[in-house]
């Protein structure tokens, strides 16, 4: 039977919750223990995937579609453990789904409220599907005192007292922050922090302080006083320097004894091996050079709007034991300057998914300099249609080619695609239909090119990557790109979708459909960035 282990927070928001869950469950498997990992999202909205990057930074999509909280790709990133649909809830869906139940009669007519309803669906939803794991590690978003909030901690208080003693243990991370004149740590913000949780029911088993000062002793014994948690359940937070370093300071602070002792546990004498994350920390603090990649993108100054992916050029690091030196451009300075003297020094250039005609053509720009200049190139989702654009424009003498996302006059070498096949059914959508929802989602396979250097990389003549795009490359092109050297080298099994171009005569330019970084992790980087950083070392020598 599963045990539960929930994640909350106080003092601020952005203290790290999702990492520390993440971590914590890594700890755990390297026990021999299985996890899996959900994130409770007190927001209204639906779902994440009409919010803006520069609101909420990534939309992670999960293998079932499902466009949740950038917290599950660090759950992804962190256990190999895939996410679902199952795995992240917000207010919106919860409100949704009970009065869409209520409007078919599903509650016989009663009066609907907080309590039992809303914390009734909470708490189906956190128990639901755990039955062949050992833990279930449940952070609840926002901190503790937002109103938004309040049925969630009232529905895991009541789990805390309906499932049996030693199945819930209750984590509450905090930040003790370090006053410059006084020249110490102060702990009253997590004393009220505490106070606040245990005024709704909730007694916090452990603490989870982050600071970027020693905690000492006295601190220690001051919190455990004033909190009502035993000194050694105090385990400190310190920043790290690179996030994979986290699991091993857990470790060290001795987070996991902690929670294996809250769970009456302590008599389990398996040891965590930690061999392979102390293999990627001696990757990353020891690396054998470095290169850089220039990242030409719209949401450059919210880099959570790209979190798996620049944590995707980390692991292609890690593959080849490189330092990544990331660049962060907006494209929209190409819109009116030469590219040259912003990328000739790269050593690789990428172009990330994204939405809408700000910066695009600043983004083509990129594009055709990284061609013209064979540097290697990465194009994905929007990258890879901005990069068949190019193509048309610069070399199939189509000089109108545009998406009819942001042009409905010129040439649609990308176009919106109304009607693909899933599983075997028809799924359709409309321009004038809902934003949410309605993008091609989740996974889809993909046939490669047995002579292409795609099916190289991977070693296989059939993919299955995570999709979130509305738009599509028009095969009516094909032919007359393919002609100027533009590759078609991936498609949908039917044959009707491009999943995938290159050009033969170029280093190394790729661009995708899909997002690959969703499926990068730091044991296992995915085939497309450690071949892509493996290219950018090779132009590193010729430079």
């Amino acid at each position: 039977m599963a045990r539960y282990i929930f994640i909350t927070g106080g003092v601020v928001s952005s203290l790290g919750k999702g990492l520390a869950s993440a971590a914590l469950g890594a700890l755990l498997q390297a026990r021999g223990y299985s996890v899996r990992l959900r994130k409770l999202d007190p927001y209204l909205n639906v779902d994440p995937g009409t919010m803006s990057p520069f609101e909420h930074g990534e939309v992670y999509v999960t293998d079932d579609g499902a466009e949740t909280d950038l917290d599950l790709g660090h759950y992804e990133r962190f256990t190999g453990v895939p996410t679902s649909k199952d795995d992240n809830i917000t207010t919106g869906q919860i409100y949704s789904n009970i009065l869409r139940k209520e409007r078919e009669g599903g509650y016989l007519g009663k009066t609907l409220q907080v309590i039992p309803h809303v914390t009734d669906a909470i708490k189906e939803f956190v128990l639901h599907g755990n039955e062949d794991v050992d833990f279930v590690l449940c952070e609840i978003g926002g901190t503790v005192g937002d109103i938004e909030g309040l049925p969630f901690f009232e529905a895991i208080r009541q789990l805390g007292n309906e499932l049996p003693r030693f199945d819930t243990v209750f984590i509450h991370v905090t930040l003790l922050p370090y006053i410059k004149t006084a020249g110490e740590l102060k702990t009253k913000p997590t004393q009220h922090s505490v106070k606040e949780l245990r005024s709704i029911g909730i007694q916090p088993d452990i603490l989870l302080c982050r600071s970027d000062s020693e905690i000492s002793a006295d601190e220690r014994a001051k919190l455990a006083r004033f909190c009502n948690v035993r000194s050694e359940a105090i385990i400190p937070a310190y920043d790290a320097a690179s996030i994979y370093d986290v699991p091993l300071e857990y470790h060290k602070h001795g987070l996991d004894d902690e929670v294996l002792a809250a769970f009456n546990l302590q008599e389990d004498v398996r040891k965590p091996d930690l061999t392979p994350w102390q293999q990627i920390s001696d990757c990353i603090h020891n690396p054998e050079g470095k290169v850089t990649i220039a990242i030409v993108g719209k949401y450059t100054g919210m880099k959570d709007a790209y979190k798996s992916l620049t944590e995707a050029l980390v692991h292609g690091g890690i593959a080849n034991r490189i330092k990544v030196e990331l660049d962060w451009i907006s494209s929209e300075i190409f819109e009116s300057e030469n590219p040259s003297p912003h990328l000739e020094h790269a050593h690789g250039i990428l172009i990330p998914g994204g939405f809408g005609e700000r910066g695009a053509e600043g983004k083509i720009n990129a594009i055709k300099f990284a061609r013209e200049r064979k540097i290697p190139c990465f194009g994905i989702c929007y990258g890879m249609q901005l990069s068949v654009i190019e193509a048309a424009r610069n070399l199939a003498n189509i000089p109108n080619a545009a998406s009819s996302e942001f042009s409905e006059n010129g040439a649609p070498i990308v176009g919106l695609m109304t009607e693909w096949t899933k599983d075997n059914e028809k799924q359709s959508r409309s321009k004038q239909g809902d934003l949410g929802g309605t993008m091609r989602l989740g996974a889809y396979p993909a046939h490669l090119d047995a002579d292409s250097l795609i099916n190289k990389i991977y070693g296989a003549p059939s993919i299955e990557e995570r999709h979130r795009h509305r738009y599509e490359v028009n095969m009516d092109y094909k032919e007359k790109l393919e002609e100027v050297g533009l590759k078609f080298s991936g498609s949908s099994p039917d044959g009707l979708l491009p999943e995938t171009v290159e050009y033969p005569d170029h280093p190394w330019f790729i661009g995708v459909q899909y997002h690959p970084e969703l499926k990068s992790q730091p044991l296992n980087p995915h085939p497309l960035f450690a071949s892509f950083i493996e290219a950018a070392v090779e132009q590193s020598r010729l430079v």
